[in-house]
């Protein structure tokens, strides 16, 4: 079961208007098997690039797009939910992975390429050969 967390980055450009999930282009990249998410020092893509999963075998190192972003008030449990569709990538040549997670970034904030959240995998995750790797039901909670 995935987990997904906010960074404290996110909190900070909501906080001074400076993303807009409507109008920016937000990417998922796949981290690497040895990589440890650190939600106080992860800012932007620069800080965890060292970290990416290699390119190849149908996964490009930068990311993926992400589309449909669309934000949710909820009430009931007191939190905000940024949602976008599905991310998918073909293993082609060999396996995708391992990978524990992936890091959702924002290309057009201020300042750019800052990191909005972290999808924990609960584990490292491989797809072999031919198959397709999906992140489904994407989303960062904002409380």
């Amino acid at each position: 079961m995935a987990t997904t967390a906010a960074s404290n980055r996110l909190k900070f450009l909501l906080a001074t208007k400076k993303v807009d999930f409507a109008n920016d282009t937000c990417k998922i990249i796949l981290m690497a098997n040895d990589y440890a998410w650190d939600k106080d020092a992860h800012h932007a893509y620069s800080d965890v690039s060292n970290k990416e999963l290699a390119n190849g075998y149908g996964y490009v190192t930068g990311g993926a797009n992400l589309a449909n972003a669309n934000a949710n008030e909820n009430d009931t449990d007191d939190r905000t939910d940024i949602t976008w569709s599905n991310a998918n990538w073909t293993a082609n040549g060999g396996n995708i992975g391992p990978t524990p997670g992936a890091i959702i970034y924002d290309a057009n904030a201020t300042p750019a390429n800052s990191i909005v959240g972290y999808i924990d995998f609960g584990g490292n995750q491989t797809q072999a050969n031919g198959g397709v790797l999906t992140i489904a039901n994407i989303a960062v909670r904002v409380s």
